[in-house]
């Protein structure tokens, strides 16, 4: 696959490219792995960041329980020569017609020429890319120790997330996982001991009580809850905490206990406006925003990221344009090359 030395030993030229490729839902299962994802964040994140532009998102009302969301990025470096706008539709009323609220897609163009080089399933996209991005924060910031993997939520991102933390940290040995909807959780369970054949040895269970939160070494969220579920007074020593379901101000997966207790680390500035979590703790006098440390700066190493086995350390994330791109380049060019 791309990696960012050989983008940055061989300049992409588009000027050949004639006409744009569809890139269907099942290539890009073929080509996305999380292990690959999470690498190449790794790899690429801190020297590409700085080129990348990535204006706030703008959403607009389609109706008045419907929305339409544009996440637009562009790059001026010539070793990633690209503009990419993910074009996302919000209808929560869909669970009616049984149909998923979200539907979103990617394209990618030359931002040498403008032209456009793919379109690609941005809901898929998109869960890989949140997966990954919390897999880089636990490959950095959970123990290497860790035996137990609570998943909170079994919606369509939690097989995602325990498949990318499973590749962060190999160590793991058993996967609970919570839902409100119990045969939610007890099917992902089931789905994950056929598809999981990488993980040979790894456990994978469901539990209808909370109280499992306390046995985590990585508590991962997936939820919409307005409350919190994870009480910080329960997470043991060592966990590693990672928050991904709220986006706004009025949602909470966790209480402010937890993050009291925890060292915060987010995945951009737009967390300390749009997560609830955090949100609230800056304004209740929990953390600062001095507290509060970036995911770029521990993959630099300008972060220190765990300090010991004991330390609860907490991840935050709510996405940018920035690792859409990056995901989209991945598929694009192992697309392109064969």
């Amino acid at each position: 696959m791309a990696s960012s030395l050989t983008q940055v030993n061989n300049p992409i030229n588009h000027t050949s490219i004639a006409s744009p490729v569809f890139i269907n839902t099942e290539s890009l299962h073929s080509i996305l792995s999380h292990r690959s994802l999470i690498q190449h964040f790794y790899t690429s994140l801190p020297t590409v960041s700085p080129s990348l532009h990535t204006p706030i998102r703008q959403s607009y009302s389609v109706s008045p329980s419907s929305s339409l969301l544009l996440m637009p990025s562009w790059s001026s470096s010539p070793f990633l020569p690209y503009i990419g706008v993910k074009l996302v539709t919000y209808f929560p009323e869909n669970s009616m017609l049984n149909l998923p609220g979200i539907h979103a897609s990617y394209v990618l163009f030359s931002s040498t020429t403008g032209q456009t080089l793919a379109s690609m399933d941005g809901t898929v996209l998109t869960l890989y890319r949140t997966a990954c991005v919390s897999g880089l924060a636990s490959k950095i910031l959970a123990r290497d120790d860790s035996k137990v993997l609570v998943m909170i939520g079994a919606g369509a991102l939690a097989p995602h997330l325990i498949k990318a933390h499973l590749a962060a940290k190999p160590s793991l040995e058993k996967v609970i996982i919570w839902n409100r909807t119990m045969k939610k959780a007890t099917d992902l369970a089931e789905k994950l001991r056929v598809e999981c054949t990488e993980n040979d040895g790894v456990c994978f269970e469901s539990n209808d009580n909370l109280e499992i939160i306390g046995l985590g070494d990585i508590v991962s969220c997936a939820t919409n809850s307005d409350r919190p579920l994870v009480k910080g007074e329960k997470l043991k020593p060592g966990t590693h905490l990672d928050l991904v379901g709220s986006f706004k101000e009025t949602m909470r997966e966790c209480d402010d206990e937890a993050i009291k207790r925890g060292r915060v680390y987010v995945d951009n500035e737009a967390a300390l406006v749009e997560a609830g979590e955090i949100v609230g703790a800056l304004e209740r006098g929990v953390i600062e925003k001095k507290d509060v440390g970036y995911l770029g700066e521990l993959i630099k190493g300008d972060e220190a990221g765990r300090r010991d086995s004991q330390e609860i350390t907490v991840f935050k994330s709510v996405g940018s344009a920035i690792v859409d791109m990056l995901a989209a380049q991945l598929v694009y060019e192992h697309y392109t090359r064969g």
